[in-house]
């Protein structure tokens, strides 16, 4: 069971009971959770078998492993997202249909991808994502613009960092326990 921590702890100094002032710590414990979940995912991902790595997801088609890597190549563009609204600016041009195309590509192209390869791209890049998300202030991730991806609804970096780059290992690693039965 991974044990998420609270905003406060998260930007808790090593040993110290003191908040470090220059963490800001609603973005911090949005990294943390991120990182949690793609430690989860990664781990989980070590103890497969191959058989279990190459096992189809339900109502999704996609093998374990092509879900893996897609979890870790996908954080930058969620990343991207959350940046332009972080901005200010609106998020356009993107559509649920953008989305799942660009899965389709990305099964196709990464079906054989190996366990190790996609472990690796999963930590790398969830670490990059994480580093960026500690770079956003309180106010960027107040910041609301509309949002194609959301019928042009108005939502703020923070809804689109949770909805999407920290939600998405968490809802992908679900997916795949219940298709496992673990």
């Amino acid at each position: 069971m991974t044990t998420v921590v609270s905003p406060q702890t998260a930007a808790t100094s090593a040993g110290s009971a003191l908040v470090d002032p220059s963490i800001n710590v609603r973005a911090e414990a949005l990294a943390v959770r991120l990182e949690q979940g793609a430690r989860a995912l990664a781990d989980f991902a070590r103890s497969l078998t191959d058989t279990e790595w190459r096992t189809s997801v339900p109502h999704d088609g996609r093998t374990i492993g092509v879900v893996v890597h897609h979890v870790a190549s996908v954080y930058p563009v969620e990343i991207h997202l959350a940046s332009v609204l972080a901005s200010g600016q609106p998020v356009t041009g993107v559509t649920m249909d953008d989305v799942h195309a660009m899965n389709a590509q990305h099964a196709l192209q990464f079906a054989d991808v190996t366990k190790e390869a996609a472990i690796e791209l999963l930590l790398e890049n969830s670490e990059v994502a994480a580093a960026a998300i500690r770079a956003l202030s309180d106010a960027q991730l107040d910041l609301a613009a509309t949002a194609s991806l959301y019928a042009n609804a108005p939502v703020t970096c923070q809804f689109m960092l949770e909805d999407h780059a920290v939600r998405h290992s968490y809802h992908h690693l679900a997916k795949i326990r219940a298709t496992l039965g673990r």
